[in-house]
């Protein structure tokens, strides 16, 4: 199955998914049309909450697609790459609408980015998570901040330091990264359709203005998230960083 993303409206919940054949990788072209669909919706008057979730039955989303990290040769290529996580963030953060997060499997890298980014996250017993990027020679610098914002300074070290390793969605949901954990994809589902009718039902200038409060403070991210976009740019061009890389890919 080919990449996509796509969106529905249906009784004043915009739906957004995603799919990539490599475990719901991103490559630069998913994060712009991911941005695209989170910002279309956001402008839309029939649209009230926003569900985002991505397609398959495996990995929620395995972060940054490797075949075109290791295809980076110069700093603004790799900026501009890893701006597109930035992007999807600041989309998450300045829509109007809240968004829930469907997460039924593994969340990776940036995949944890959109996790958090989201106003509202329901997961299942598989959505592990890890940070991996410090074990390919970069770091979380991209996504740093919402997962600190998140979860706390010190959860967010402990994933980013101790980059090899899963951490449950039992762990996610004590660290409040995720709100809900359910058994099955059904339960989470039918939960979240609960949630979603009644919030297309409430007051949409009521939940903007919510909205405007949980993000306070995170007004100059835009400059921020750009700057931490030229770390990891400039890190992906190390030696180090391409070796470990082929390392991964090779596995």
């Amino acid at each position: 199955m080919e990449a996509y993303v796509k969106s529905t409206i249906q009784n004043g919940i915009g739906t957004i998914e995603f799919f990539h054949p490599q475990s719901n990788s991103m490559p630069s072209s998913q994060l712009k049309n991911l941005v695209e669909e989170i910002n279309d919706l956001s402008k839309n008057d029939e649209v009230k909450v926003i569900i985002l979730k991505s397609g398959g039955e495996k990995a929620f989303c395995a972060g940054a697609s490797f075949d075109e990290l290791i295809s980076i040769k110069d700093f603004e290529t790799g900026k501009t790459f890893f701006s597109g996580f930035a992007n999807v963030i600041n989309a998450m953060r300045k829509s109007s609408k809240l968004i829930i997060a469907r997460i039924h499997g593994k969340a990776v890298g940036g995949g944890v980015g959109i996790a958090c980014a989201a106003d509202y996250t329901f997961a299942t017993e598989n959505a592990s998570v890890k940070l991996s990027e410090l074990a390919v020679g970069i770091g979380p610098f991209v996504i740093g901040p919402v997962v600190e914002k998140k979860i706390g300074t010190s959860s967010f070290a402990q994933l980013a330091i101790n980059a090899t390793e899963f951490y449950s969605a039992e762990w996610a949901r004590e660290k409040n990264m995720y709100q809900d954990v359910y058994e099955t994809p059904e339960e989470m589902d039918a939960e979240i359709n609960l949630l979603a009718e009644k919030l297309a039902k409430s007051n949409p200038e009521a939940m903007s203005q919510l909205k405007e409060i949980f993000w306070k403070g995170t007004e100059h991210w835009d400059d921020l998230l750009s700057e931490r976009a030229g770390i990891s740019g400039n890190l992906v061009l190390s030696d180090f960083t391409v070796n470990a890389i082929n390392r991964f890919k090779n596995k």
